[in-house]
């Protein structure tokens, strides 16, 4: 709500002035409401109090009032109302006094805006040309980097709308439309993997691969593969170090055994060398299941014989591990969540269809059962030809559930276990909504650079 009130205040004052740069007392009344809202540990009455707060300053230089959209009125304890009152009237003269304000440290500002909502930071970088040049500064990277990884997001390729993603945030439960504009447009281009906030695509030929930050537009096309091999190909992306400034490295392998490294830093792909005799080919690699990445380490799932596969971008060794799928599965995906492969999948029994989750058992090599979706959910399933999408695999997934009479859109935590729908994806000046064909989750990161 307080971020809001700023907003507001932001967008008076750019009327009123001509030029692009906020006064020094909008900046100073600004960033005390960001410091507190970030910061101070308020309970609910304080809060509000303090948004109401909000001031703009005039052409004569004095301070106004604004009065925001306030709730219907409802009565409230004498102690709390007293209490609001006392801190109105502190927080008012300290707002006055510019010449403690004016002073704010500059690292502090960095600090406030890198805890800030990715969506809140992109409409603060209009204010000024100095808050718009954060993306380039080293301190801001350390300062995001300091902060703990939300939620991931999702970039999404609708089914009928190939050319232009989607990114959902879940956090906000709410649909982006970013325009890449460095990607071609005359070929369908696919994401398949993802690292350190960066995104990796390649087009529906098996031809190119291209680096994208989302977010920032920041943009790489990589340099073509020494191995001329045009068919389906399997994709993995793991990160040098912590952050996405340390490099990457991006795997594709194919059912034959070739495969290739690409390495950011010396921009070129490398041919380690064969795959191991103890790996039988053709992998028969499953591509409905993006790779998953634990500790430089990527894993793919393949069958005849079903399991997975493994590759480690350091020491550069193959491994495959046999484990029996369960019975009457389709649709299946590998996931991560906390150093644990996921496993997640359709399971028809008869009539009856249930999306469940099982969890790898390190000892046995074993999938076990640890969730399914409510049964509720589930009756919208039966007699019914349902297909199924799935995104993610950093703790949170996004399913696309779909048949001919049922589009469903829903999101699973790892973690709390929580199931949760998901508005529909339209496309910008349309009416249906879209079923999702593919895309991958990646972890919102503003200073990723491709």
């Amino acid at each position: 709500m307080c971020l809001v009130f700023i907003l507001e205040l932001l967008e008076l004052e750019r009327s009123r002035s001509r030029s692009s740069v906020v006064s020094k007392s909008v900046t100073s009344t600004i960033f005390l409401l960001i410091y507190r809202w970030c910061f101070l540990n308020l309970d609910d009455g304080s809060a509000d109090d303090y948004c109401s707060l909000v001031m703009a300053a005039g052409k004569s230089g004095s301070f106004k009032m604004l009065e925001p959209c306030k709730p219907p009125p409802s009565k409230k304890p004498r102690k709390e109302r007293n209490r609001g009152k006392s801190l109105g009237t502190t927080s008012s003269t300290e707002v006055m006094q510019q010449e403690i304000w004016k002073e704010f440290p500059e690292d502090l500002f960095e600090a406030v805006i890198a805890r800030l909502p990715i969506t809140t930071f992109f409409r603060f970088r209009s204010v000024c040309r100095k808050w718009n040049s954060f993306l380039d500064s080293q301190s801001f990277s350390q300062h995001c980097a300091q902060v703990p990884q939300s939620n991931p997001w999702f970039y999404t390729i609708a089914h009928e709308n190939v050319n232009s993603g989607a990114m959902y945030d879940p956090s906000l439960k709410k649909w982006h439309h970013p325009t890449i504009s460095y990607l071609p447009t005359k070929t369908i281009v696919l994401p398949v993997a993802s690292a350190g906030g960066l995104v990796c695509f390649l087009d529906i030929g098996h031809r190119n691969f291209y680096v994208c930050n989302p977010l920032t537009q920041s943009f790489r096309e990589l340099p073509p593969r020494s191995v001329k091999v045009w068919s389906r190909v399997a994709v993995g992306m793991t990160l040098n170090s912590n952050a996405a400034s340390g490099g990457y490295k991006i795997l594709w392998v194919c059912c034959d055994g070739e495969h290739e490294v690409y390495d950011s830093l010396k921009n070129s792909w490398t041919r380690p060398g064969s795959m191991p005799s103890c790996i039988k080919l053709p992998l028969s690699l499953n591509f409905r299941s993006q790779a998953v990445s634990l500790g430089g380490t990527l894993y793919f799932m393949r069958s005849d014989p079903e399991g997975i596969v493994s590759y480690n971008m350091v020491t550069g060794v193959w491994k495959q591990s046999i484990i029996p799928a369960p019975h009457h599965l389709s649709d299946h995906t590998l996931a991560q969540c906390e150093g644990r492969i996921i496993l997640v999948g359709l399971l028809t029994k008869n009539a009856a269809t249930c999306v469940c989750i099982w969890e790898l058992q390190k000892m046995t090599l074993l999938w076990k059962e640890v969730d399914r979706m409510p049964n509720i959910w589930c009756l919208d399933f039966y007699g019914k030809h349902v297909r199924m999408t799935c995104l993610g695999n950093s703790g949170l997934l996004m399913l696309s559930l779909r048949s001919r009479q049922m589009n469903r859109l829903v999101t699973y935590n790892v973690v709390s276990r929580e199931w949760l729908k998901v508005p529909g994806c339209l496309v910008p000046r349309g009416r249906k909504r879209q079923w999702i064909a593919c895309g991958t989750a990646f972890n919102p990161c503003l200073t990723a650079t491709a």
